[in-house]
């Protein structure tokens, strides 16, 4: 998670400088010197495809055009570590469209400890999501089919995140604002599986943009794990018997790691167990028996402690734990918040009337979609937004900032697919659709209009579907006489778009 307050170059070294005299006496010699050297060597930035838009071969594809090489992460299938690059990873279209996510490679693990049965529709709980990296790996690897709520205390970062999901198309969705403490108490035995991604202090021995490192006195740290303490029981109680959790820090603080977990068992002994994850890694990470001062209980160590030099990544520190009985509930709890707005859902011959638009315009067939997704269609203002159903099963009016993806906004002319509705469905769009010369692909990229190169009929908005010759897809473009009109959002143009054959 981001930090509440920023780091300067000054208070990053001093803070590097702490940790690492504090983590000294956790390994052995052999091991502090593969540390040392790791730490001298540039943290390879790292991707994770999106299997929800894009065949993952096409990874290699990118990288013949942009000048990577690519090294596979040992416990993650679709991410991959750019450890050469000759155009950035951030500057793509393929990026921009939510084609991939950037994420350093140690935080694709705790989605990956999961275990989802094929075809399943896990109902998840993602605690702290923001920035929402991994909310987009649970939409990943349940293939859109469970909802997951994705939930972050602070309204600051929530428009953030709601930009991430929406890019990375996903509809069995749900963004919420709530301390993740009350999650359960408001809906206990609820969930298939929680992630906990607990704020802490980021003390990974790999400083990043977007997780500095910074001096933490003891009150704070103290602080920090009561926190993650009561986050843990709070997704403790939300989870169904049966069910699993992954708790994850972006530290290598015991105080945060091994000590929660511990202080877990401790409260409520016999709820949940820590399972080994051995077979998610190619090699051993186990968590600490001990520090100088403290040992820990024997399954505590079943969890994964990753030092940066086990598989050149940033420091990481992941569990798994099975709930085998109910958490007992805490005095105090109150219900969940009602909003009196309820969703206005589409009825059946509405929805029906505005997917047979889509497939006489662009060809798509969203119904067999919408019956595997057991989704609808809601509208909000000008928008239509394809949502789940389950969301008003389980959790009725409970207030949302986002619900579902927003796929069909309104013009004069009728429904049209929106960008986000155009980057997740595009490809699947049999006519509407115009391939722009090689020479016109730079500057639509940029923003820019392109003369018209597409002839009638078009669809009755005229508002088409932008490919180039490699079948990217390049946006959303509106017919005029001579010109197609750039409808790229601000946020996707590209000042430099790299040359691509």
């Amino acid at each position: 998670m981001k930090p509440e307050r920023s780091s300067s170059p000054f208070s990053m070294e001093r803070a590097l400088e702490e940790a690492l005299a504090r983590f000294r006496p956790l390994l052995s010699a052999e091991e502090w010197q593969a540390l040392l050297e790791e730490l001298k060597r540039p943290l390879a930035p790292a991707l994770r495809l999106n299997p929800l838009k894009v065949n993952p071969a096409e990874v290699h594809m990118w990288a013949e055009w942009y000048g990577w090489r690519l090294q596979p992460v040992p416990f993650c299938p679709t991410g991959w570590q750019v450890v050469e690059s000759a155009y950035p990873v951030s500057q793509t279209i393929e990026h921009r469209l939510g084609y991939y996510y950037i994420q350093d490679a140690a935080s694709m693990l705790p989605v990956e400890l999961f275990d989802f049965p094929p075809d399943a529709r896990p109902l998840i709980l993602d605690m702290a999501a923001s920035p929402g990296g991994k909310t987009t790996h649970l939409v990943a690897r349940t293939n859109d089919r469970g909802l997951v709520i994705a939930n972050d205390s602070s309204h600051e970062r929530l428009t953030a995140l709601r930009l991430v999901l929406q890019t990375w198309g996903g509809i069995n969705l749900a963004i919420t604002g709530f301390p993740g403490e009350r999650w359960g108490g408001w809906y206990p035995e609820t969930f298939d599986a929680v992630l906990l991604d607990a704020p802490c202090s980021m003390q990974s021995l790999r400083p990043l943009e977007s997780h500095p490192m910074r001096p933490i006195s003891q009150g704070e740290q103290r602080r920090l794990a009561q926190r993650q303490v009561a986050l843990l029981l709070s997704g403790l109680r939300a989870l169904r018997v049966g069910g699993q959790m992954v708790y994850a820090t972006c530290t290598l603080a015991p105080e945060e790691d091994e000590a929660v977990l511990e202080a877990a068992l401790q409260r409520h002994p016999g709820t949940f167990e820590i399972e080994s994850v051995d077979d998610r890694l190619p090699a051993p990470a186990p968590a600490l028996e001990a520090t100088p001062e403290h040992r820990f209980p024997p399954q505590v160590r079943r969890a994964v402690r990753l030092w940066p030099h086990r598989f050149h990544t940033a420091g990481f520190f992941a569990a798994r734990l099975r709930k085998v009985a109910p958490v007992p509930s805490e005095s105090g709890m109150t219900s969940p918040p009602q909003t009196r707005t309820r969703l206005t859902w589409l009825r059946p011959s509405e929805m029906r009337e505005v997917l047979e638009a889509l497939k006489r315009d662009y060809g798509l067939d969203m119904q067999p979609l919408f019956e595997v997704q057991v989704a609808g269609l809601v509208r909000r203002e000008d928008y239509l937004y394809a949502a789940p159903r389950a969301f008003e099963a389980y959790f009725g009016a409970l207030p949302v900032v986002s619900l579902g993806l927003p796929l069909l906004e309104a013009t004069p002319e009728g429904w049209v697919l929106t960008h986000e509705g155009v980057a997740r469905f595009g490809r699947q769009c049999q006519h509407g659709r115009v391939i722009l010369p090689a020479e016109m692909v730079t500057p639509w990229l940029r923003g820019e209009d392109v003369p018209l190169v597409i002839r009638p009929p078009w669809p009755k908005t005229r508002v088409v579907i932008v490919t180039d010759v490699h079948g990217r897809v390049l946006g959303r473009g509106r017919v005029q006489r001579t010109q197609l009109k750039n409808l790229l959002p601000r946020r996707v143009v590209l000042q430099q778009p790299p040359s691509v054959p």
